[in-house]
């Protein structure tokens, strides 16, 4: 069962890097549709980044109330719901909007699932996790474009994404009684001190 839930962290990081690229590959079809300059990218990465920076300064809090699984699903929930709210956006303003959430559910889940993974498992893991992100990051932009190549727009390159966001939550959501077999409601490993021998 514990390396069923790996696999859960691992589809997790590949999510987590997926939406990372988007504005970058979408901001050239966005931002004429928008009516902004192309310097105001910038702007939402900043609010993303800042949303980001909070909740990672936070986490180690929520992580000890609520553990590592439900602080998952939680952040997963926020970052899904801001990328459909980034699908649905006509107007910049309103991707300043939803970049709070994106930008909060981001740094939660990265911090929550480092710390599991550093705490319950070898160190080989850890560079795997962060392998699964690059695969999300390079998967996202290519999503992006494909949409594009397509004749869609890109708020359909963000509603995918947000899509499979939302089938993370629910396997995230089944997977919560693994989590909580192996960590203390302090968001520790389970009888003791960390270094798990997966």
């Amino acid at each position: 069962m514990f390396q069923l839930l790996l696999i859960i962290i691992y589809l997790a990081f590949i999510s987590l890097g997926l939406p990372d690229s988007l504005l970058g590959a979408a901001w050239p079809s966005m931002y004429g549709e928008l009516g902004a300059a192309v310097s105001w990218a910038g702007a939402i990465s900043m609010i993303i980044a800042g949303g980001t920076m909070i909740s990672s300064l936070l986490s180690d809090r929520l992580i000890r109330r609520f553990g590592t699984g439900l602080v998952t699903v939680v952040s997963v929930v926020m970052t899904a719901v801001a990328l459909l709210g980034f699908s649905f956006s006509h107007a910049f303003w309103q991707l300043c909007l939803w970049g709070i959430p994106y930008g909060l559910g981001a740094g939660s889940v990265d911090a929550a699932l480092n710390n599991f993974v550093a705490l319950h498992y070898k160190s080989r893991h850890m560079s795997w996790l962060h392998c699964f992100w690059g695969v999300g990051a390079t998967a996202g932009p290519y999503i992006m474009g494909l949409c594009l190549a397509g004749g869609l727009r890109w708020n359909h390159g963000y509603f995918t994404v947000g899509m499979i966001q939302i089938v993370l939550v629910i396997c995230l959501v089944v997977s919560l009684p693994l989590w909580k077999s192996k960590e203390s409601p302090g968001g520790v490993m389970a009888g003791g001190s960390g270094g798990g021998s997966v």
